[in-house]
């Protein structure tokens, strides 16, 4: 059995810009919100400065553009003008696997935080998870 991670052959954005479809060589596919992607954003936006912030207030935010980042990442611009964030395709893939649970965590982190998907803001945490 090989150790190499699955390759994206694809990212497809619909047209409603509401997601990104990753499809991998070995025939995974995931579908992921830009709700998702930009609330995880692994930027310093997020995880900067020794403790990660919760990002509120992203509900209906669309992508603008996918960028090519060398052979190993892509930077995704959202429609609220968030661009800064490099998401490997080893990310990409974690993202994908773990869609439910690291979703099911954002919206504890925001309900600690008192934050919502509908009102932007954001608080800090102590960092626990990814």
């Amino acid at each position: 059995m090989s150790d190499e991670m699955p390759w994206p052959t694809e990212l497809r954005v619909p047209p409603g810009r509401d997601r990104v479809l990753v499809r991998y060589d070995d025939g995974t596919v995931h579908d992921l919100a830009a709700e998702y992607l930009r609330v995880l954003t692994p930027s310093a936006e997020r995880k900067g400065h020794g403790s990660e912030v919760v990002i509120g207030g992203k509900r209906g935010v669309r992508l603008a553009a996918i960028h090519p980042v060398g052979r190993y990442a892509v930077r995704l611009a959202f429609d609220d003008g968030h661009s800064t964030g490099i998401y490997t395709f080893a990310y990409l893939r974690e993202l994908g696997e773990e869609n439910a649970a690291r979703w099911q965590g954002y919206l504890d982190d925001l309900a600690a935080a008192r934050l919502d998907r509908d009102t932007p803001g954001t608080r800090g945490r102590a960092p626990s998870r990814g």
